[in-house]
């Protein structure tokens, strides 16, 4: 199953959580209240007791991307994934800030109104860098961090350019969602091979309309994201992580082997890992071998 918990974000947008594991009973035969305007989420019996994970899926992704990982996670945590601004289910308001400052402030409030803090934050791509600035930001409120499959180089003007001209091919709307897999997971330029999960992973972010299926996001509001980071390095504040923090990598993916292992030279407290057999898409990519690479990283952090 999967539960909602609307939070508060910077400038007073609305985001949604989600828990996906199965929470404990409760004895009461109805579901937790949902929670109050500004205040600590509540949730199921016994989960508060649980240490906190709060998952942050990259640009164009959803909570929903996070949900094998959620439950595996929900044996022992409690694992909430998180909607960010302009994605999923969160509101998507025209005029709001899309900065780096903004996605940093939205997590930062999701944290402190479920009450995770101090909390494992695992980030794929985009969420990888916001995790790893609010553990700058807020050493108090992260106690261990994983990005995933992110670089802290600057992509610069190519790469935003590259992007711009990647959504002006896309063939939206698309007919069915089995065109949207062939799309994405064989025709699409940047498939340099058939990927069948990739195909997958962006179904997942497609929704019917009257005239056919089309991304629930809006993609001038993730060029605008992008550009707000694409520009600039982000070493400084990945020195500044305190916290213990594993970064891994897909053997096929964004991030080259040279890059992450100057990252966990750089970080103060870093650990590598790889996945092989995976692209960017690391965790949805290959799911089991993901949960090997990262296990016993959570393991030494413990349960506290």
């Amino acid at each position: 199953m999967a539960r909602r918990i609307d939070v508060t974000g910077a400038g007073g947008v609305r985001l949604a959580a989600w828990e996906f594991g199965d929470p404990p009973k409760t004895g009461r035969g109805h579901d937790p209240a949902p929670a109050a305007p500004g205040g600590p989420a509540p949730s199921a019996s016994g989960a508060g007791d649980l240490p906190g994970v709060l998952l942050l899926h990259g640009l164009m992704g959803r909570a929903s991307h996070w949900a094998p990982t959620a439950r595996w996670l929900s044996a022992r945590h409690r694992a909430v994934a998180l909607d960010q601004r302009g994605h999923g289910r969160s509101d998507k308001p025209p005029r709001a800030a899309y900065t780096r400052e903004a996605y940093v402030e939205d997590v930062e409030a999701a944290l402190e109104q479920l009450g995770l803090g101090p909390a494992v934050l695992i980030g794929h791509a985009m969420g990888a860098l916001t995790a790893w600035q609010l553990a700058a930001k807020r050493p108090d409120l992260v106690r261990g961090l994983i990005i995933c499959d992110m670089r802290a180089s600057a992509l610069g003007a190519a790469s935003q350019h590259t992007w711009t001209e990647w959504f002006r091919a896309w063939p939206v709307p698309f007919a069915t969602l089995a065109d949207v897999r062939k799309w994405f997971g064989e025709d699409d330029p940047w498939v340099e091979r058939p990927n069948p999960a990739r195909g997958e992973f962006y179904a997942e972010v497609m929704a019917e309309s009257p005239d056919g299926w089309r991304p629930v996001f809006e993609p001038e509001q993730m060029l605008r994201s992008r550009e707000t980071w694409v520009y600039d390095a982000h070493w400084e504040e990945l020195a500044q992580v305190r916290c213990p923090t594993l970064v891994v990598r897909g053997l096929d993916g964004e991030l080259g082997r040279a890059e992450a292992q100057e990252m966990v030279r750089v970080l103060p407290s870093g650990q590598y890992a790889e996945v092989a057999d995976a692209g960017h898409l690391v965790h949805y990519d290959q799911p089991e071998a993901w949960r090997t690479a990262i296990e016993p990283f959570l393991n030494a952090l413990g349960d506290a």
